[in-house]
């Protein structure tokens, strides 16, 4: 049974689920609901699919996550992010509004879950943790003026194509003669009409003594005032006929099955772009996870999220959805209204089912600028240019990756973005642990602490060098460990004894073993002692397991105050 509810986390939290979770679990649902009935059909549109995909892509993965998945709180569905990189990736095989279209929507999610699910069984979310934060930020932010900047061709109501900012607004630009007027009105009024919701709404309320879960609903439900008050306006103004471009009719269904195309040459098209987004959404959602656990000392599983996040996707596969992750404002408001399990999601699904069934007539004349300005309000909140300031001051290197992975995201495109993000990041780790920090100490008098001997006032011995390493000994700076000692050497006469102090070693390598064994060589050559301290239990296994221990020139000593008391100079010498 442990390992079973390793596996189906739902078997665990079910066990102690009782009437009062069960009625914050349903506030939260039909809250979570509400938001997502517009933003759904808006990330379809931004997704270059029919409205009814966003829905769809948010009924069977919310269950499936909720079966699988280890978060109390995170929503799962579509996001602003996956669904641009959805419509870059599929725009390269398929021509939008065809149902090849739609197939391949569906094989870049299956492809997607199914990564996802053989990181989830294989336990290989560390492989997430290559893509650094402060890139991620760059990419997300770059992600957000880009999709901004893709809908303003809906709030103007011409026609534009690109995925790249300089494409986008040449495109627009050169189509303003066609602006509709009546489409520039609806848009720019629930563009500030969603903004005013989203600042000023809820203080509003609260001053005119609404109870505060009541303020909350009704600021949540923002967007749903505008959608209505929008369509309400095209269908009385009869604006379709004035050229405003309206949903149009949305199959009055629950999720269909569908099955992805698996040929290879779509396979083949699509793969690197599903392995991007899987990549994205696994981070963005385990950083909403955490962070929303945290809040209730509670923790979850990364490689169980892969597994829970594989099968979402799996599931938006087979019903006619596209790729889906959890999602940052919806798991937020689920968060504040309640929700104490998954199956606050669960509900949200049945919510979203009754939706599709009953409500998709409502929807026909739902003008497409009041989608556009719902994600448009919903993703500028995501762009964030203090990343920039905040790494330049602090990391010079950290901000030449934000700023690149920005420029390539904006110039280049989405998946040239990531994958630029993800070669970033994986090179500014090998840059920085190529040259790690090495520090010589000295004894702290009256103690039997070693600092640096450019930070304090220690006592030192002209015959004894002493290196502490601060960083793990593997290929990419042994070299550098060997040069280091050699230069050192030469330099300072009379040494007559090199320790490394191994603090800091978690891990060494082959091929630092073999610069370990040319430095000790050297040093034999000149007479000189090489002697290790400090050294970690398995860091010494491993050394056990070889000759290096039988060959060295030295001493391994327990602390580096054994061999500082054994090896300086006596006084008397």
């Amino acid at each position: 049974m442990p390992n079973l509810r390793r596996y189906l986390p739902v078997l665990d939290w079910s066990r102690s689920y009782d009437r009062r979770t069960l009625s914050n679990d349903l506030i939260a649902a039909v809250i979570v609901t509400i938001m997502l009935i517009p933003q759904s059909l808006a990330y379809a549109l931004l997704a270059g699919l029919p409205p009814e995909a966003g829905i769809y892509a948010s009924i069977a993965p919310i269950i499936l996550y909720a079966i699988f998945g280890t978060s109390r709180a995170l929503a799962v569905g579509p996001v602003a992010v996956v669904s641009l990189m959805t419509a870059a990736a599929v725009g390269q095989v398929a021509e939008q509004g065809t149902a090849g279209y739609a197939v391949a929507a569906l094989t870049l999610a299956f492809l997607s879950g199914g990564f996802l699910l053989l990181l989830g069984i294989f336990r290989l979310g560390f492989l997430a943790n290559f893509l650094s934060h402060p890139v991620i930020s760059g990419f997300i932010t770059a992600s957000g003026i880009l999709i901004a900047t893709s809908q303003l061709k809906h709030i103007l109501g011409v026609t534009a194509q690109g995925h790249t900012l300089p494409d986008l607004l040449g495109s627009i630009f050169s189509h303003l003669d066609e602006t509709n007027i009546w489409t520039v009105a609806i848009g720019s009024a629930a563009t500030g009409f969603l903004f005013w919701v989203r600042k000023g709404l809820k203080p509003l309320l609260k001053r005119m003594g609404t109870p505060a879960l009541m303020a909350d609903i009704l600021t949540k439900a923002g967007p749903v005032g505008a959608v209505v008050a929008t369509t309400v306006a095209v269908w009385w103004l009869e604006l379709g006929a004035q050229g405003v471009n309206i949903v149009g009719e949305v199959p009055q269904s629950l999720p269909p099955f569908t099955r992805p195309e698996v040929s290879p040459d779509l396979v083949g098209a699509l793969l690197l772009p599903a392995i991007l987004i899987s990549i994205i959404g696994f981070v963005e959602s385990v950083s909403v996870a955490q962070t929303l656990a945290a809040k209730k000392r509670q923790r979850i599983d990364p490689d169980q999220e892969l597994i829970g996040l594989g099968m979402a996707n799996i599931g938006a596969a087979f019903s006619g959805g596209y790729p889906v992750t959890g999602g940052f404002s919806r798991s937020v408001v689920n968060f504040d209204a309640g929700a104490q399990t998954p199956a606050a999601g669960a509900f949200t699904a049945i919510g979203l089912a009754v939706a599709a069934v009953a409500l998709t007539p409502l929807v026909y004349y739902l003008p497409n600028a009041t989608l556009a300005a719902t994600i448009i309000v919903a993703v500028l909140s995501l762009v964030d240019f203090s990343i920039l300031g905040k790494t330049w001051s602090y990391s010079k290197a950290d901000f030449t990756a934000v700023a690149a992975t920005i420029l390539l995201t904006l110039g280049l495109g989405v998946e040239v973005g990531v994958a630029s993000g993800v070669a970033i990041s994986v090179l500014l780790h090998l840059y920085k642990t190529s040259q790690p920090h090495f520090a010589e100490v000295g004894l702290v008098p009256g103690t039997q602490h070693f600092r640096n001997i450019l930070r304090h006032a220690v006592e030192t011995d002209p015959s004894l060098l002493t290196l502490r390493v601060d960083e793990s000994l593997y290929f990419v700076n042994a070299r550098f460990l060997e040069d280091l000692i050699q230069k050192r050497v030469v330099e300072g006469n009379g040494i007559q004894n090199v320790v490394l102090m191994f603090s800091a070693v978690n891990e060494v390598d082959f091929s630092a073993l073999e610069s370990l064994e040319a430095a000790n060589q050297r040093l034999k050559d000149m007479d000189v002692g090489f002697h290790l301290s400090e050294v970690k239990g398995p860091v010494m296994d491993r050394l056990k397991a070889t000759h290096f221990l039988d060959t060295l020139n030295g001493e391994v000593f327990l602390s580096q105050y054994d061999a500082w008391t054994k090896l300086r100079r006596s006084s008397s010498a």
